[in-house]
């Protein structure tokens, strides 16, 4: 199984960038799914998260700005960002908890992508 997040880049405060990641490999079903990052010299923080179904959780610095989606048919999830600022500057990760086919349930990481915000 693996997840391939797409969408980083640099951009101005005020701006916005969407994140995609998607999961591939052998999928019964994907559970949990949501958008973590790291700034330099911080520790990872939970930036959304979606259930397959159920309420959707937002960090407190983000709420009203971003917006956490998914498609279940294409093994996504997504993550617009509006009204970016200097301080949402970090690596973005995507996670997703995963029913294998060999009915093994596994925590799995995207790589990354960075997501730069100038001021």
């Amino acid at each position: 199984v693996q997840l391939q997040a797409f969408g980083g880049g640099l951009v101005q405060a005020g701006g916005f960038l969407r994140l995609s990641c998607a999961a591939s490999g052998r999928i019964v079903v994907i559970n949990a799914m949501g958008w973590y990052r790291q700034a330099p010299g911080k520790q990872r923080e939970l930036v959304a998260t979606i259930p397959r179904s159920g309420s959707i959780n937002y960090a407190d610095s983000v709420k009203g700005r971003f917006t956490i989606s998914r498609d279940n048919a294409k093994n996504t999830v997504y993550l617009q960002m509006n009204s970016l600022k200097p301080e949402d500057t970090a690596v973005y990760y995507c996670n997703a908890d995963i029913l294998t086919s060999n009915f093994v349930g596994v925590n799995s990481w995207g790589k990354g992508t960075l997501v730069t915000v100038s001021s």
